[in-house]
């Protein structure tokens, strides 16, 4: 057990003790495996049965079991037709035509027609709910509709990563005539997509069960009765999937995967996946000045963070975007150097004796090892003289905080990109003018505005690459890894993996 030595020493070297084992909040009923039945132990709730109304990343494989997006991704992250067959934008960014599919029915038996996308993008901003597509269609002016399956998305600028949003948060096809009907609250409670499944029974907080549509218009999923079961505790997911009560789940301390792995009946996984973990820094109180905050990042070892945590798996980062994707700037660096942070942190007036104090949040089960990644972080910054006071926060709670303006001075958040377009890591982590960013800053806006406007492709990546580097020099934003994914599941569940870390009930069978 090589890799649990060296995290139990890491811990040590910092003053830390093991971290305290989860227990179950609440007793799961004993399922019985059978062809038809895969139960999930899922880390998080919903945010609402609206898929439109909040963006929630781990909330993605459920909500495109219930509903359909009009666009999608291949499992290495390809754009791919869905909903939609046939799309083209303009040269200036400011209409894309598409046509969609003439077979698609809701679970209710409705037809979908252009009417329901021109609802769901165009007619639902003006409703008093707050819904998040209210920022990522902001610039959608309307949908002029041709026929039942053409139509044309009018922008008021240029908006050449429209196909990207149309496969990614909030973008999913609701009902016009049921949602009208029943009105907003009743379809939450009692959701209608065009989605592979449909919901049969919600209890909030605890389970969501879901079965086969039969009217499903496109691949038939092999399994006909899928149970997502909320177990919020890291370690109680991994104790559901090693006592048979649940037959897949995610996010389970990295330390864990090798006990999983001896397990004849089960098998464990760590895949890099397209998120970061980072540090939401604020431009106000404790990290007010650049110095403070450019001391707390070059106080980071992220390869011992991820060493010591994730079995040396998780990339370390210097800006937030990963390898791969085409933001990412090859010969970037912010090095580790304890004796530099010392130094910006004297010219700041902070030293030994008068250390810098700061507010630190952090989830606790949300991603693989966050907790006790802050923790490390904390000891870190104590050696060079920040004193953080640490503060959990629930996933859920976080959007709250966020959109009200009171996070903590620096938070520990993994943030979700799954097309890998650096408008949605940068352009929308940093840009105050949306409610995603905790740094508020008026020249970070004007300078990802201008961003969100250009046509030409290479511009545009070498205008984020640019924007990238002046942001972690500035302190506005402190990269730490890239985020992995621990899944554990029975060894006879297959599942189609994704780069983006999407685990899709409808590709699920049993070997």
């Amino acid at each position: 057990m090589v890799f649990e030595i060296r995290r139990r020493t890491f811990m040590q070297m910092l003053g830390l003790g093991a971290a305290s084992a989860g227990v179950f909040g609440r007793s799961l009923p004993v399922l019985a495996a059978d062809g038809d039945t895969v139960t999930i132990g899922w880390p998080s709730d919903v945010p609402s049965w609206d898929p439109n109304l909040r963006f929630s990343p781990d909330s993605q494989p459920l909500y495109k079991q219930i509903f359909s997006q009009p666009l999608t991704q291949a499992p290495d992250l390809k754009l791919i037709p869905n909903l939609i067959s046939k799309w083209e934008m303009s040269e200036d960014g400011t209409s894309l035509a598409f046509e969609i599919r003439d077979d698609i029915t809701f679970q209710n038996g409705d037809k979908m027609t252009t009417e329901d996308f021109r609802f769901t993008f165009v007619e639902r901003k003006s409703s008093e709910m707050p819904l998040d597509i209210k920022n990522s269609w902001r610039n959608l002016t309307d949908i002029e509709i041709e026929s039942p399956t053409k139509a044309t998305m009018k922008f008021s600028k240029p908006s050449t990563t429209a196909p990207q949003w149309l496969a990614f948060l909030g973008s999913y096809v609701v009902p016009k005539g049921y949602l009208t009907k029943v009105g907003e609250k009743e379809f939450a409670q009692k959701p209608i997509g065009s989605g592979p499944y449909k919901l049969v029974d919600y209890q909030l907080n605890a389970r969501s069960v879901m079965e086969a549509y039969d009217g499903f218009w496109g691949p038939k999923p092999a399994i006909k009765r899928v149970i997502f079961e909320v177990i919020k505790d890291p370690s109680a997911r991994g104790a559901a999937v090693k006592s048979g009560q649940v037959d897949l789940t995610i996010n389970v301390p990295v330390r864990e995967i090798q006990r999983y792995e001896s397990d004849p009946n089960l098998t464990g996984e760590i895949n890099p996946i397209t998120r970061v973990i980072l540090l939401q820094c604020r431009a106000d109180q404790g990290f007010a000045e650049d110095k403070v905050r450019l001391a707390a990042n070059h106080a980071i070892d992220k390869e011992a963070l991820s060493k010591a945590f994730y079995g040396g798996k998780a990339v370390a980062l210097a800006l937030p975007v990963p390898p791969g994707t085409p933001g990412y700037v090859e010969d970037f660096s912010f090095p580790y150097d304890p004796e530099k942070a010392k130094a910006l942190l004297a010219e700041a007036g902070y030293g030994p004796d008068k250390p810098a104090k700061i507010t630190f949040g952090t989830t606790n089960g949300h991603f693989p090892s966050d907790y006790d990644v802050a923790r490390a972080i904390q000891q870190m910054w104590k050696k060079v003289g920040i004193d953080a006071e640490l503060q959990t926060i629930e996933y859920t709670k976080y959007f709250e905080l966020n959109r009200s303006g009171t996070l903590p001075d620096a938070t520990l958040y993994s943030w979700d990109n799954a097309t890998g377009d650096p408008e949605i890591f940068s352009g929308y982590l940093l840009n105050p003018n949306m409610p995603f960013s905790a740094f508020k800053k008026p020249e970070l806006g004007e300078k990802i505005e201008q961003l969100f406007t250009e046509t030409n492709y290479d511009k545009r990546i070498q205008g984020y690459k640019d924007f990238e580097v002046f942001a972690v020099e500035t302190g506005a934003t402190i990269p730490l890894l890239q985020t992995v994914q621990t899944l554990v599941r029975k060894k006879d569940l297959d599942y189609t993996k994704y780069a983006n870390g999407w685990v899709l009930a409808n590709t699920m069978k049993w070997g």
